[in-house]
């Protein structure tokens, strides 16, 4: 291994991709604990300086950053330090960055001390290897656990702040954005993508992402009034005490994470609905039924392995499993003794449905324990295995609302 710190053009030139891969990963745990010495240092100074507004700017200038920046640095040093030491542990021992660190910062910052608290000791020891988003995920589900009640209330009040807005930008462009409930704005994703999947033919020279910004403004502007057949399909999961009005837990907006409990019952409802209702088994997590009132469902069995593994599953990867590939592992056609079941399909997005057939790359299914493993041509192996729609309820029912202590590569197979 090179000594980061002594690095030149000669030894990078002189390195392996083993070599390569190797320092990047020594390098990343290098920046995780800099980053943690920074923040020890930022709250170190607020303290001095007695917690005084003047300390974002003296960051500011001692770090060449704007003000705004470095408020965020100083809100996060006094965060890390007093609400989520644990999460500050995981910096110091190189697991965690600081922009990851931020997002669970985020995800707890309408959480009293105690709860904030709570939440660290919950996701302790969970967050290596994850990316952002996972860790953003991981957060979430503990913050529902700890505050259920005050997730709920926020949840409602953030319905109310729905709006659009024009953003101005240069070279004759612009952005629309819109703040929406997320399963509005996941089913207008999903139609979108659909017709643009739909018109993305071999003669078709514009691309998915251009096709999606014109199917968008058509559908807007009236131009274009769908396709026949393209439907918005987004996957609400619901336990069966939860569809009941008994428990108000344990409800999830495929793609998005957790939803309260009344919304979900809302959306289940309406009998215009364009939102898919998956009820669950509370004690088990088992799905029980996938709703059918509406649309002539896929074929059961390419349904099922979507709703089970909900998005790509490739390490990192959050494409909805909708809009992915179900993919046969070992593939019948090349001779590899493929079979159509549940156990040798998984769900793959288009990019990495070729990953998994690209020269070096390792893709291994464990058929007993849904266990997915790819390995990169230098022989580093990371797994995922698909997530439970809900956690299993075990014994004592009150401890359904607990995190699973366990790493969530270890949670329960297919």
């Amino acid at each position: 291994m090179y000594d980061l710190f002594s690095l030149c053009g000669d030894d990078i030139a002189r390195m392996s991709d083993r070599a390569a891969v190797e320092t990047m990963a020594v390098a990343r745990e290098a920046v995780c604990r800099a980053e943690a010495a920074q923040v020890h240092a930022i709250a170190r100074l607020c303290r001095i300086r007695g917690h005084t507004r003047w300390v974002a700017d003296e960051v500011a200038l001692e770090l060449s950053v704007s003000r705004q920046a470095a408020a965020g640095l100083v809100g996060a040093a006094e965060v890390l330090t007093t609400r989520l030491p644990k999460l500050l542990t995981a910096m110091e021992n190189g697991k965690i960055d600081l922009r990851t660190a931020g997002k669970v910062c985020e995800v707890t910052a309408a959480l009293s001390d105690e709860q904030a608290r709570e939440v660290d000791e919950r996701i302790a020891g969970r967050l290596a290897g994850k990316d952002s988003e996972k860790v953003r995920r991981i957060a979430r589900d503990a913050v529902c656990a700890v505050d259920p009640d005050g997730y709920a209330e926020r949840a409602k009040k953030h319905r109310k702040d729905r709006r659009v807005e024009l953003v101005h930008a240069e070279e004759g462009m612009a952005s629309l954005w819109a703040y929406l409930p997320a399963e509005i704005a996941s089913a207008i994703y999903a139609r979108v993508d659909g017709i643009a999947r739909r018109l993305k033919t071999k003669d078709e020279e514009r691309t998915l992402d251009q096709l999606r910004a014109d199917v968008l403004a058509d559908l807007v502007l009236g131009k274009h009034e769908g396709l026949p057949g393209v439907l918005a399909q987004v996957y609400v999961h619901v336990p069966i005490d939860a569809a009941l009005g008994i428990t108000d837990t344990g409800c999830e907006l495929s793609g998005h994470g957790p939803i309260p409990g009344e919304i979900a019952r809302e959306i289940m409802a309406d009998p215009n609905s364009v939102w898919r209702k998956v009820t669950c088994d509370p004690v088990s997590g088992a799905v029980l039924d996938v709703g059918r009132t509406r649309y002539r469902p896929p074929a059961a069995l390419d349904e099922l392995v979507r709703v089970r593994d909900r998005e790509c599953r490739a390490p990192g990867c959050r494409r909805p499993a909708q809009r992915s590939d179900v993919d046969h592992h070992r593939d019948y056609r090349r001779g590899k003794n493929g079979h159509t079941s549940q156990a040798n399909l998984i769900c793959l997005c288009r990019a990495h449905h070729r990953l998994k057939d690209a020269d070096e790359w390792g893709f291994h299914l464990d058929e007993a324990t849904g266990e997915l493993t790819v390995t990169t041509p230098t022989g580093r192996c990371h797994t995922t295995r698909p997530e439970p729609i809900l956690k299993p309820s075990v014994g004592n029912p009150d401890e359904s609302t607990k995190d699973d202590p366990r790493d969530d590569t270890q949670e329960p197979p297919y």
